[in-house]
């Protein structure tokens, strides 16, 4: 089932809902809504995350997956942005000298889920994913056909 008019919808548990501010507004550069007491909405990319201050929930470790190589945390979120968007973030968040769990970098050259990846954590008990990959490469099941022209 497709929307083009759906948002997505999340919440998360956070530790500290001032840290929570610093990395997805003042970070990241999310818009800030709606704010009561013990949580706040977070314009993520154009979708709906809400943090819940929750601190016993908040970095939960649940379990890790092997990812190109390397291993990276099962419970994550984030988005999939164009590569000119992602490479900005790239540099934006080293810049700010972020200690990442997953190195920007490009992953699965050759197969169908070929893509340029990045996790971070917020400080706050979650794990952050920005990807970049074509919007007809998101759900693919075969390997690109040709070499991408986009490549860092």
């Amino acid at each position: 089932m497709t929307s083009d008019n759906a948002l997505f919808h999340l919440s998360i548990p956070v530790d500290d809902l001032e840290r929570a501010k610093a990395f997805y507004i003042d970070l990241l550069g999310c818009a800030k809504g709606r704010e009561t007491k013990g949580r706040f909405d977070i314009n993520f990319f154009g979708h709906h995350v809400v943090a819940h201050l929750s601190p016993r929930e908040a970095g939960r470790e649940l379990g890790q997956i092997p990812s190109d190589g390397d291993i990276a945390p099962l419970r994550h979120f984030g988005a999939i942005l164009p590569l000119v968007q992602w490479q900005a973030m790239a540099d934006r968040l080293t810049a700010h000298e972020i200690d990442f769990t997953l190195s920007p970098r490009r992953s699965f050259v050759g197969k169908a889920a070929e893509q340029h990846i990045m996790m971070l954590p917020d400080g706050c008990g979650n794990i952050i994913e920005f990807k970049s990959q074509p919007h007809d490469r998101v759900f693919a099941t075969e390997a690109p056909t040709e070499a991408p022209t986009d490549a860092p």
